[in-house]
This record gives structure tokens, sequence and C-alpha cells, in this order.
């Protein structure tokens, strides 16, 4: 039996898991890495750290699966997205950390760019701290030496997807320096309609086009692993942006079916089909995925930046809970959230407000708010959040959604599932595997390489854990979503961006 490895390189730790030809997990291993925080909204990762860890999750995974690199037919790659990385293509040794996309340190020269929808039209995303570019012209303008080496052409720039590539195929010794539209389309530098770089929009924020990696489709083989001594000879058929992975593992295949992912933040896609729907209702145009030898499939996406990072906020920094699956049993404690509202922009404001200028705020407080209440009130920052990017979402696409797909590790949740559901007024449903992140970079890898014969296989695999239907009245919703509407407008005017 053979099977397909999927390498989910995500904010807080490195995965792999290997599925067999029922789309199903036999065997995976995970390890965290360092969250390095060098000052106040500054979130950077050590990329050696982040290769040495996939090295040996891969090793992990093949051990408790009880095989060898001979029973992988492929290795698909997803991946944190605009997280950047800088590196000298001769010594593989990277000039700075990692930034993370949850940085804001970007917001000066976001700002002296100018309009936040100056490159929107070209690139489908607006002018924000989010996005990779501006944090590759940080590195290039702040390390010693620096521009001048990649002006020379000595240092190498990717998302972590290309950094894992690279590494993987040889590193210096010849590693394949490649990204995916998904990826590419995070950076602020890629056109949309010609998937390829835009020379001018780089030039205009100082990033050489040598650096840049060469831009293929989601699902082809880049090249085999060689070096690394577990997987060499196994080809690398498939890298996605994390969001598209999960896309791709919801089989969210058709224009109209979307997918949120609960995890450190949430991403809502939506499939608009072969065509790049506008957003002027602050969402992001993106491709959602493409399969070699066929057009590419884009989508609308809401990105939150904190949701499951909030419940590890109140683990860790209030210790309010000792595990994060604490925060359920915390919060049914009481029956609702007592009149409190947490709009959690530790990073400011991602969609459908962008707004850097934004910090968290707790309101609505009384003497009869107590531990359960702030515990109700932090998951339903969660489902609020969504809510804002469901709307402007429908606004978007002419379309109301009739079905939310979710995933990621906040789904087990069942009090948050319940009121997600309530506010949006459609059900929310949880398919059999939940790993979906994961699942999607090994569909599109074994596509690659004809593990599996086409999308309707994929499709036909899907199956549905678990259905929460509405059960709120529409003035209860109202309601609600009006006194959080209050509290978000609370949140804005805080920081001044320095």
């Amino acid at each position: 039996m053979t099977y397909v490895a999927a390498i989910d390189q995500g904010t807080t730790s490195t995965r792999c898991i290997l599925f067999d030809h029922d789309g199903s997990p036999v065997a995976s291993a995970q390890r965290e890495h360092t969250q390095v925080l060098p000052g106040p909204g500054w979130v950077e990762h050590d990329p050696r750290e982040i290769w040495a860890n996939t090295r040996d999750v891969v090793s992990q995974a093949l051990t408790r699966a009880g095989v060898s690199a001979s029973a992988i037919a492929a290795v698909g790659i997803a991946n944190q997205r605009e997280t950047t990385v800088v590196w000298d293509r001769r010594t593989g040794e990277p000039v700075y950390n990692a930034i993370v996309w949850q940085d804001t340190r970007t917001a000066r020269i976001v700002r002296e760019l100018g309009e936040p929808d100056r490159y929107r039209e070209v690139t489908g995303l607006p002018l924000a701290t989010y996005f990779a570019a501006p944090k590759a012209k940080w590195i290039l303008d702040n390390v010693d030496g620096a521009r001048a080496r990649a002006e020379r052409g000595e240092l190498l720039l990717g998302t972590i997807d290309s950094w894992l590539l690279w590494n993987m195929t040889g590193g210096p010794d010849g590693g394949v320096h490649r990204t995916d539209v998904t990826n590419a389309s995070r950076t602020l530098l890629m056109d949309l309609g010609t998937l390829s770089w835009d020379a001018a929009i780089a030039g205009e924020l100082g990033i050489p086009l040598s650096m840049l990696p060469e831009i293929r489709p989601s699902a082809e083989v880049y090249g085999r692993a060689r070096g690394s001594r577990v997987l060499d000879g196994v080809p690398i058929a498939a890298a996605l942006g994390d969001q598209h992975a999960a896309t791709f593992g919801q089989v969210c295949f058709e224009p109209g079916m979307a997918k949120n992912t609960y995890g450190t933040g949430n991403f809502v896609l939506l499939n608009t089909g072969e065509r790049a729907a506008p957003s002027t209702n602050g969402l992001l145009t993106t491709v959602a995925y493409q399969i070699a030898g066929r057009p590419p499939a884009y989508a609308l996406e809401g990105s939150i930046a904190v949701t499951g990072s909030l419940v590890q906020w109140l683990r860790d920094n209030l210790g309010l809970i000792d595990s994060a699956a604490d925060v359920e049993t915390l919060a049914r404690t009481v029956d609702d959230n007592g009149g409190a509202y947490f709009v959690p922009a530790f990073s400011g404001l991602f969609a459908p407000h962008w707004r850097a200028d934004a910090r968290g705020a707790l309101v609505g407080l009384t003497r009869y708010v107590n531990r359960g209440h702030l515990a109700r009130a932090v998951l339903e920052a969660t489902a609020f959040q969504v809510r804002e990017v469901v709307d402007a979402m429908n606004a978007d696409a002419g379309l109301e959604l009739t079905e939310l797909r979710a995933d990621g590790g906040m789904v087990g949740n069942e009090l948050l599932m319940q009121f997600q559901a309530d506010l949006l007024g459609v059900p929310v449903v949880r398919p059999r595997i939940t790993e979906t992140t994961a699942l999607g970079a090994a569909y599109a890898a074994g596509l690659a390489v004809g593990y599996w014969s086409g999308q309707d296989e994929l499709s036909a695999l899907w199956s549905e854990d678990k259905r929460w239907n509405p059960a709120m009245t529409p003035e209860a919703r109202g309601r609600t979503l009006r006194q959080w509407h209050k509290a978000v407008q609370r949140s804005l005017d805080w920081a001044d961006g320095d």
C-alpha cells in the first residue's frame, strides 16, 4: 500500500500526516516552534527551526506508519501564508528571521506607499501589513547589506512553501526555487490576470525580480526530494497556502461553495470559479487553486487575524483556563455573555475593516460579568467576525450563503459551532475528516501524480460528520449584532501605526 504525505506548516507548529487512498489519515507527527516577539506587533519565526522540525515530523510520521520513502507516492506542502523569508542562495542561511503574517511593523511602509487600493486592481489585495511584499521591503531596508546583496543576485525571497521546497530539493546544491499561484497571490506582487510577477510593483517596493521564485500551478510535480535522507526520490507535487489547501480538502470545487477554517485566525473562502471577482466590501480576491494544465479557480476571502489565538491568550496571558479545551466548559457555566463583547484587534482588524489602528477592546462590563461571561465573549468574538465577513462576501458575490463547511482546531467546540450557525442563520457543517488543510495538500499532490483520478473522485470521498442548524430568532440575532458593531467602533482609532 502507498500513501500521500502532507506537510502542514502552520503558524504555531509543523505537522506531517500520511493519507491513504480513502483520504483517511494513517499516521502523523507534530512539533511546535518558537514564537519570537521582539516588540509590540512584531512576530517572527526562525526559518531554520521550521526546516529542522519539518524533517523531524516527516521522519516520525513514516516511522509511526512503519513505512519508508518507497511507500510515499508524493508529498504536498501547505503553509502559513504571507510569512516571509529572505535567504542566501549560496549558503542557505536566512538573513533575518521569518516575518510572520500577523506582524504589523510595516505599517509605516504601507502608509508611505499610498492609498489602500493602489494595487488592488492588479493584485486583488489592499495595501496592508498582512502581505509579504512590505515584509520583504522591511528586511531589505533594515538588515545591513541585504539590499546590496539582493541587487547582486545573492539572495532569494519566498514564503514558507518556497523555503521548504528549496531545502527539500537540495538547498544550495541546486534546490528548486518555486512557489504556487495561491502563495504568490498573497505577496502583493502577482498580477491576478497573468499569474506572473508585476515588475512595476516590485520596482516600486525595491524588490529585485531575481529574488522571486518561479510561479507554478498548485498541483504539479515541482521536483524530487534529495539530501534529506528521509524522502529522497519522492516527488514534491503540490504547494498551496494553508487556507487554499483547506478549500481543496473541503472539495469546494464548484462556484458558490464556501469553507471556514477555525485556527489561529479564521479564513473564509468562497469559490468564484474562473472569474476573479473584485471586492468593494473589504475582502480579498485571490487564487483558490490551480491544477496543472487547467485555468485557475479564484476565490473571495475574508481573513480574520485573531480567533483561536484569543483562546490561547486567555490561557497563557490571563490564566483563566488551563487548556484551550477548557474554554467551552467555562463558557457553559453561563447562559450568555452577560453584556460583554470582546473585539480581539491585537494586531488591528483584518477583513472586512482593514484597520491597523484598531486594538483589542473588552466592552460592556458591569459588576455582573464573571469568568464564564469572559470565556463566552472570547468564543463569540470568533463567530461575530465570521458573520461580518460572510455579509461582505454575500454582497460582493451577489448571492446568499446557504451552508458553511467548517474545519480547523476549533470545530470541536460545539458551543461555538452552534452560536456560529445562530449568527449566520444557515447550517454549519463539520466534515468527517477535519484535518482539511493537510488533506488538501495531499489531494493536490495525489492528483499531480495520478494517485487519484480526478476531482470527482475526491468529491466522492467527502462526508459529513455533524451539522448545526440555526436556532436563534431573527430579533435576537439583530440585537446582538448591533451590540457587536458598537463594540467594534470602540476599538478603532487607538494605535497611531508607528
